[in-house]
């Protein structure tokens, strides 16, 4: 009986896993193709078919290249840069055609932050977790589709602005439902259910004795190092699901971008081509998503079932009843937001230090990854004068270094030793380089052309900093979400990921922001790489000083043991108040 039990269990399991993970094959699809390639190329094409030139702003940008470059060097003749310069008049204002990338991607974060602050206590109830993930699906990939219906030409050619901020909004609202099932997933797993398990056999051995006993305090010491094994299975589990999610999302990239290939290659780079690939990335969004309908599970219990066991920990992750006949969501928003509140409180924040110290560190580390992602491509077309055809390349190189980078990074770091936060620690000293090497394309013999290269001065440097940032950038991506997932309370996984994200678009909303105003208070975007340096190293003696993961996944245990606490008493008050 108990072998079929846990055959039913396995395969539950496997059909949940399964679900989790078409998702990440269905919606990275959009972050890799058009969040950080097409659709910032795209919303600078849009700007700039409808900009004129600096500095009489009455010569039509299209009607000449963007940046002159010298072609024996293949560097840039800044003699004409200011005359090579598109803005275009929104409202009252002139901007820099790649500023206006930028503001409406801070626009989008910003938005993005709000709306998951709203959806928080909604996707942490189990019947809705679901559908809130599909419902933001659809919206996000109907948006994203809807590009190619908007010519460039055409007289509303502004709501380009609108469909990019709904579908990142969309793209962000679910991705935050999706992260709230991988705490249950990763305490679902076989091995871990195991683990767990026999941690529990020896603590019962240990409470059947005698304390003052010896064999008593031997138990004690089983006790503790099944339950060290036990965590340790746990985060690596994490960082295996996690990186699978990373790496088949990357895939998925991947085999859209070589479909999008072809019609940007046939048309050379058109407006109409990067709309295509845009929708095309909106159309395997929402068709992809069809089996995350089927298998990610929704209903009265996300894992596991009303009858406990020894393993109600690991398997009642959600703690909330389907039949919560009293649920509203006007209520559950308004309550979002006072709990909100309630997280970031002093109180709060002593309880769980370590936790919001990380997130501290999450603020400028997010950002300065995000903004690099988008600085680049912005930074290759407007500045190198790299055709859409080599950013598409650039794109493909990036995420198959990147399913290689999650894949790898496990590995190695098992053969290591490392805990996470080390690996997370080593990839952000790594990433660092990048804005780094950029920032010495300011010294005159790599500006000047001398070397022929260097200091990121020449289309083929690109190339090489797009596979060796691909392959940090999927692992980092991994590892942070696996480090949060340990300092986090069970049963409150969406709203702590939900300030997760919202810490992450914070940040992400200021980073493109600041760029932009760099770019357009300086004519050179390369000035963003100084800002991105600081970015990045910064975080560094916050996760290595402050953050401690052994303690932190205490704090959270105890955080959640507590509330229950207090959430069984004020039920049992108000049963009897009832009654009364």
């Amino acid at each position: 009986m108990d072998a079929a039990l846990s055959e039913i269990q396995n395969k539950t399991q496997r059909r949940r896993l399964w679900g989790w993970l078409s998702y990440a094959f269905a919606s990275e699809v959009f972050a890799v193709c058009s969040l950080t390639l097409f659709l910032p190329i795209c919303l600078e094409q849009f700007a700039r078919d409808n900009g004129y030139l600096m500095p009489d702003r009455t010569t039509p940008c299209s009607s000449k290249p963007a940046i002159p470059i010298t072609p024996d060097t293949g560097s840039i003749d800044a003699s004409t840069l200011d005359e090579a310069r598109c803005v275009v008049k929104i409202g009252w204002l002139w901007i820099d055609s790649a500023s206006f990338s930028l503001y409406v991607y801070s626009a989008s974060v910003a938005i993005q932050a709000l709306t998951v602050i709203s959806m928080g206590g909604v996707a942490d109830h189990p019947p809705h977790r679901k559908l809130l993930l599909l419902s933001f699906a659809a919206l996000g990939s109907l948006s994203a589709t809807l590009f190619i219906a908007l010519p460039s030409t055409s007289v509303i050619w502004i709501l380009c602005a609108l469909l990019a901020i709904f579908a990142n909004v969309s793209f962000g609202a679910s991705v935050v439902a999706l992260n709230a099932y991988l705490p249950g997933l990763a305490r679902a797993d076989p091995e871990v259910i195991q683990a767990r398990a026999e941690a529990e056999r020896i603590r019962m051995e240990c409470d059947s004795e005698p304390e003052s006993s010896s064999s008593s305090t031997s138990s004690q010491n089983a006790y503790s190092k099944a339950m060290e094994t036990y965590n340790a299975i746990v985060s690596r589990t994490t960082s295996r699901i996690s990186s699978q999610g990373i790496a088949i999302g990357y895939a998925a990239g991947i085999a859209l971008l070589i479909i999008a290939l072809i019609p940007v290659i046939m048309m050379k780079g058109s407006t109409f081509s990067l709309r295509l690939a845009i929708s095309l990335s909106g159309i395997w969004w929402a068709v992809f998503t069809i089996p995350g309908a089927f298998w990610l599970p929704g209903g009265p219990r996300l894992f596991g079932s009303r009858n406990k066991d020894v393993n109600e920990e690991l398997n009642d992750v959600d703690g909330v009843d389907a039949d919560d006949e009293d649920w509203r969501l006007g209520r559950e928003i308004v309550a979002a937001w006072k709990r909100l509140a309630q997280m970031i409180s002093p109180s709060e924040i002593r309880k769980l230090r370590n936790t919001f110290w990380f997130l501290s560190a999450w603020f400028l580390l997010s950002d300065g990854f995000t903004t690099i992602t988008n600085t680049a491509v912005l930074f290759a077309k407007t500045t190198l004068h790299m055709q859409p055809t080599s950013l598409i390349v650039i794109g493909l190189l990036t995420p198959l270094a990147g399913i290689l980078g999650s894949l790898l990074w496990p590995k190695l770091q098992k053969t290591l030793g490392w805990t996470n936060l080390r690996a997370l620690v080593t990839l952000i000293f790594a990433a660092a380089i990048i804005p780094l090497y950029g920032c010495l394309g300011f010294l005159p013999f790599f500006k000047d052309g001398r070397l022929g290269f260097g200091g990121l001065t020449t289309p083929g440097e690109m190339y090489v900093l797009a596979i060796y940032f691909g392959s940090l950038y999927g692992a980092f991506q991994s590892y942070a979400r696996s480090v949060f997932s340990e300092l986090i309370p069970h049963g409150e996984e969406a709203r702590w990921y939900g300030l997760y994200s919202i810490t992450d678009k914070s940040s992400s909303f200021l980073g493109p922001l600041v760029v932009g105003v760099i770019a357009d208070a300086t004519g050179n975007i390369r000035f963003a790489f100084f800002f991105l340096v600081v970015m990045l190293l910064l975080p560094i003696p916050i996760l290595v000083f402050n953050v401690d993961v052994d303690k932190g996944r205490e704090d959270a245990l105890a955080y959640a043991s507590a509330k229950l606490e207090r959430d069984q008493s004020g039920s049992g008050e108000e049963r009897e108040r009832l009654v009364s």
